[in-house]
């Protein structure tokens, strides 16, 4: 059985540690590759390597940085059916849809050099004194990038295109649980020697990763209680962290909407990729006037999910990532029925091998129940009926997260109002909207720090002022 091996100064190594973990195809329990535990031996190696590339990788021009990554994106584009095939295998995403996502990642690796070439790394001002001012943005230098599993090539991607275009060299963690993936992606790259190191592992790498002293910047995705602690030892470096942790988004389904279309909507927000996306809509409050049409909709929506491997191309809903995560949302079902839910649709473990679930529609939700106070991140989408829009947007704003949420209606003072909920990203009437510019923050215990468009540069560099006095 193969057992992966890191990737550090642009050559395949072995980690210092004998430990392993075995990598399970969570579509028929079958461990098909073993990861390194990883270690604060493999950690100093690859920041070593980056620290002793990063100058060089800085001395380029921007345009030549921007080369190397639009040739990166060139090549993935090709290789997107692998790496699709790669994540099905390891994280259970059917190949169309993940296709589709690592696609969208290289649209996003090219927006951001699209960025830089706007970006104001070096602005001179001229006073009429005839002195000068000329701030300048320096990159930070090593950044650690730790990855989570729902999207492995999709979030390397969204991340690594300002980190290096900005002159930053890397090290990266992808989650234990999807490494092969992202391996591949290294192995696609034909970056300099360096500048991207990789290396496997869980806590017993990532710890050591994050609190590294020779690294400037931690981006991690994650859960909220790790990233708690990936914060708390950037911090005592005195050094930055970006961080996007977990969400429980809110959906409100506002009086006089469509209640087809919108349960349709609705439906693809829960259970696409398994409802294991952040932002998947884990909390939806339906205005009574067309909560009994919405919910049937919702309902028959729920039902074409079919469960499957994701290489079968009929399969639309494929496995949890693993048992501890199937484990996790049935409980949160349970808990549910047990507090006076109701079952609508789904909520039962299918019999057979792999770590399926059902795409799942509850009624009779209330807050004392997990399934609306905690991350659930599978294919559950439960429903609470709301007298008004008032009452929708306290319960929205009701929660602990705050990364995105959604709102349907054709109320235009209530499109207004939508902005009022607390969250990094709020949509109307179209989930996962928006352009390039798009630039946002987690709200409350879904994280901080700032990304997207020039924000990303923004957290990628360091800004310097030299002034020179009139001669």
């Amino acid at each position: 059985m193969t057992i992966l091996r890191n990737h550090i100064g642009g050559r395949w190594e072995p980690s210092a540690t004998d430990t392993v973990g075995g990598l399970v195809n969570p579509a028929t329990g079958e461990v098909i590759a073993h990861w390194p535990a990883g270690c604060a031996a493999d950690v100093d190696r690859a920041v070593a390597a980056a620290t002793a590339a990063q100058r060089s990788w800085a001395a380029l021009t921007l345009d030549e940085r921007l080369g190397h990554l639009e040739s990166a994106a060139a090549t993935i584009a090709e290789h997107a059916g692998e790496l699709a095939e790669l994540q099905c295998r390891e994280m259970g995403k059917p190949v169309a849809l993940g296709r589709t996502f690592i696609e969208s990642g290289v649209a996003a690796l090219r927006g951001a050099c699209a960025e830089a070439r706007t970006y104001s790394f070096d602005v001179t001002t001229e006073h009429d004194d005839g002195s000068r001012t000329r701030v300048l943005r320096h990159p930070l230098g090593v950044t650690a990038l730790i990855t989570p599993w729902n999207f492995p090539v999709l979030n390397v991607l969204i991340a690594l295109g300002p980190l290096l275009a900005a002159g930053n060299t890397v090290v990266l963690k992808p989650s234990e649980r999807c490494p092969l993936s992202v391996t591949r992606l290294v192995e696609l790259l034909t970056l300099p020697d360096g500048v991207l190191n990789l290396i496997h592992g869980d806590g017993r790498a990532g710890a050591p990763l994050a609190a590294h002293p020779g690294v400037e910047l931690v981006h991690f995705t994650g859960s909220v209680a790790a990233g708690r602690e990936v914060g708390a030892a950037a911090g005592r470096g005195l050094h930055r962290a970006i961080l996007e942790l977990g969400g429980k988004d809110p959906v409100i389904v506002d009086a006089g909407v469509d209640p087809v279309a919108t349960a349709q909507a609705v439906a693809f927000g829960a259970f696409v990729n398994s409802g294991q996306i952040c932002t998947s809509m884990e909390r939806i409050y339906v205005h009574a006037e067309v909560a009994e049409e919405f919910v049937t909709a919702l309902c028959e929506a729920a039902a074409t999910y079919t469960t499957g491997d994701g290489h079968d191309a009929k399969t639309v809903l494929g496995p949890l990532v693993d048992g501890r995560q199937r484990d996790v949302v049935h409980r949160h079902v349970t808990d549910a029925v047990e507090r006076g839910a109701t079952v609508r649709v789904g909520g039962a473990i299918p019999p057979g091998p792999g770590f399926f679930y059902p795409a799942t529609v509850l009624t009779g939700v209330d807050e004392s129940m997990l399934v609306l106070r905690e991350e659930t991140f599978g294919p559950v989408a439960p429903v609470q009926v709301v007298a008004s829009w008032e009452e929708a947007v306290e319960k929205a704003s009701r929660s602990s997260f705050g990364l995105a949420a959604t709102v349907y209606t054709r109320d235009p003072a209530h499109v207004a109002g939508a902005a009022s909920i607390p969250a990094a990203v709020t949509w109307v009437n179209e989930w996962q909207g928006g352009g390039p510019g798009r630039v946002y923050e987690p709200a409350r215990d879904s994280g901080m720090g700032a990304t997207g468009a020039h924000a990303a540069y923004d957290a990628a560099t360091r800004p310097a002022t030299v002034h020179v006095a009139a001669s």
